[in-house]
């Protein structure tokens, strides 16, 4: 038998039977449960390798407010968000967050920083981790590992303590946490174990409970980017394709040069950090008609995600109409890259053993690269420096026996040199050969989504997040697509999300239709039918022939479902004197599955209702109703005995079978 024994074999737990044809009932009035009232929204942008929060009144719900600005931020990278970096003290109690961790870590002296804690661009963490579970654990700097789910909890108590000090400062009162409605993105593609371990983590930090699950809204970072788009105005935006002045610079210096421009420009209008969304549907959404279709493309740090989105009018609600795909696919394939070329010119060894030796000292080099990351672009004709730091210098001829120039010369890379002032002198190609692989696979994929039947007939391609302000991505994203569709990013990309989240916090219900990404169903009996059930699925019960473990489907991966849509199937027990009747759920991402013991199949929820005690003149056939309700990024489950109304709810679960 397969790990999963079949639901009627165990004892005590005999199963359950399909009593009628499937139903589909959509349930109007689930929706009109009291709805709490908030004074704020507060979204909260987690990212890979930045972060940051945002937040607007219910009460004026035109202004979005960003975050103050953080002390602390470098050189050459202006900022709204915080990198999302996190130092423990030895006794592992949270100690600092973003540059305050950065600079204090760095600060520490050698023998004291290794007993340190230091955590960064962990996110990625939670994307990798196949089997992801509550104790699931992070590495830190220094190589000591901590369980993840703390780390996450600390990040997010951190944001939510420093946004209530803000909203009190702000109010001149102190702002308590259940006035907040909190909104955390994550990415689409990330599968539903990591989100329900957000939202956990989000519990541990104490911004909602799961007596309270409303007051947090786990939103996913495309659909954010794709509400705040449909706010845009033309000036705060530029289009790639166009030929016509954007903000009144031609065409041809959009990228690059029109993009600082066009970023000053927008800097003199707003010193202040508070944006206008008029309350209207922005130009290039007023071309927009019924059914046209439109691609997020999210491109952040960690991951790259796309959704299409396709509008209904009169509201302008937005329908998936593709399930989102993406993948690992962020800024960091660039880091890594770079990583890859110290490695060829430096060896292997030197530089694992630089990394655990020199931690502050190799976090302060890449800090260094950052920065020139952010300087490449298409045209660039003069090289890029990094300064290597001085302790990599010098730890490099502790460990070789010779300096680093002398690696140089020797290494045979061509584009990167040494300058006399201690710095790697890198041409433009060489920088960008290290973005080649990670923006080759943004575009073989965005290729593979193009080619979708659903995806036909795009008419704009927004393109957003942090590694959207690349000129040499924008570039080839507009080279590759640009014939098909209009090529748009809004002005402050990286903000996109965080904007939109803030606005999906004020108004759930604009995502109307949503796209299932696992198939969901429960384990039945089904009367045998010789010929068509498998043998050794047989189970003969008081002179009843059962065929078992009968995956009976609720709904199918990326069919569509509208939000708080609810599938309602009605069971019967097998055996009539039953009294507990115990409903197992499950998941799979394929789409056609006709038994629970298949492979990729897994439990993830157990509906338990106990009967006893119940009046004993129920019907002969008890009508068990199962209701799943889908829509937000959770799942809800619940049973009814029909005939005495006894209830029983679960939320689905990822983390815990």
């Amino acid at each position: 038998t397969s790990a999963y024994s079949s639901p009627a074999k165990s004892l005590g737990d005999p199963g359950i039977t399909p009593l009628s044809p499937s139903h589909i009932v959509k349930d109007s009035d689930a929706d009109d449960a009291v709805e709490q009232l908030f004074l704020v929204v507060v979204a909260i942008d987690f990212g890979t390798t930045s972060s940051g929060y945002a937040y607007s009144f219910t009460k004026e719900p035109e202004c979005i407010h960003v975050m103050r600005r953080w002390e602390g931020g470098d050189p050459g990278v202006s900022s709204q968000k915080t990198p999302t970096t996190i130092l423990l003290t030895p006794e592992r109690k949270f100690h600092s967050f973003g540059y305050a961790a950065r600079d204090f870590y760095h600060d520490l002296d050698p023998t004291e920083s290794k007993h340190w804690l230091y955590f960064e661009k962990f996110k990625m963490k939670l994307h990798t981790t196949g089997n992801l579970t509550m104790e699931t654990d992070l590495t830190a700097a220094n190589g000591k590992k901590v369980k993840a789910l703390e780390i996450f909890a600390y990040a997010l108590q951190f944001f939510k303590e420093q946004a209530l000090k803000e909203l009190s400062d702000q109010g001149g009162s102190d702002f308590e946490n259940t006035e907040v409605r909190w909104v955390i993105t994550v990415p689409a593609i990330w599968k539903q174990p990591a989100k329900q371990f957000m939202r956990q983590a989000a519990y541990k930090a104490g911004m909602a409970s799961p007596e309270n699950p409303e007051q947090l809204i786990i939103a996913l970072e495309p659909e954010a980017a794709s509400i705040y788009c449909r706010k845009l105005r033309l000036h705060q935006m530029i289009d790639l394709s166009s030929r016509a002045p954007v903000n009144g610079y031609s065409p041809s210096d959009t990228i690059g040069t029109g993009f600082t421009q066009a970023k000053e420009h927008v800097r003199h209008k707003r010193q202040s950090r508070t944006f206008m969304v008029e309350n209207v549907i922005g130009e290039i959404w007023s071309e927009l008609e019924e059914g046209d279709r439109y691609i997020v493309v999210d491109s952040g740090g960690g991951t790259v995600d796309m959704t299409v989105h396709q509008i209904r009018l009169p509201e302008g609600h937005l329908k998936e109409l593709y399930k989102a795909t993406g993948g690992p696919y962020g800024s960091l394939g660039v880091d890594y890259e770079f990583e890859k070329l110290l490695c060829k010119i430096f060896g292997e060894d030197f530089i694992e053993q630089f990394k655990i030796k020199r931690p502050a000292a190799w976090v302060d080099l890449m800090i260094a690269f950052e920065s020139r990351k952010r300087a490449a672009a298409p045209d660039r004709t003069n090289p890029l420096n990094i300064t290597l730091p001085f302790s990599f210098i010098d730890y490099y001829k502790k460990f070789r026996g010779h300096s680093v120039e002398h690696a140089l010369r020797k290494s045979n890379v061509d584009f990167v040199k040494w300058s006399s002032q201690g710095m790697l002198r890198m041409s433009p190609d060489a920088m960008n050969a290290l973005f080649k692989p990670t923006i080759d696979q943004i575009v073989q994929h965005l290729s593979e989504v193009f080619d979708k039947p659903e995806v036909t007939n795009v008419k704009f391609l927004f393109l957003v997040g942090g590694f959207a302000e690349s000129p040499l991505l924008q570039q080839a994203v507009q080279s590759s697509f640009g014939s098909r569709c209009r090529v748009i990013i809004p002005q402050d990309v990286g903000l996109t999300i965080l904007k939109g989240a803030v606005l999906f916090g004020l108004d759930p219900a604009v995502i109307k239709v949503r796209r299932s990404p696992l198939t969901y169903g429960v384990g039945v009996l089904n009367r045998f039918v010789e010929g068509k059930h498998p043998p050794e699925k047989l189970l003969v019960k008081d002179g009843t022939r059962w065929c078992t473990d009968v995956f009976d489907k609720f709904i199918s991966a990326d069919q569509s479902v509208a939000l708080g849509e609810t599938v309602t199937r009605s069971y019967t027990p097998a055996k009539p004197s039953q009294l507990v009747i115990v409903i197992n759920i499950y998941s799979s991402e394929q789409d056609n599955v006709s038994f629970i013991t298949e492979s990729g199949v897994k439990k993830c929820g157990t509906l338990r209702l106990d009967l006893t005690g119940t009046d004993a003149s129920v019907p002969n056939r008890r009508e068990i109703k199962t209701l799943m309700q889908f829509g937000d990024t959770e799942i809800k489950a619940m049973a009814i005995d029909v005939a005495t109304s006894k209830s029983v709810k679960v939320g689905i679960d990822f983390l815990n079978y």
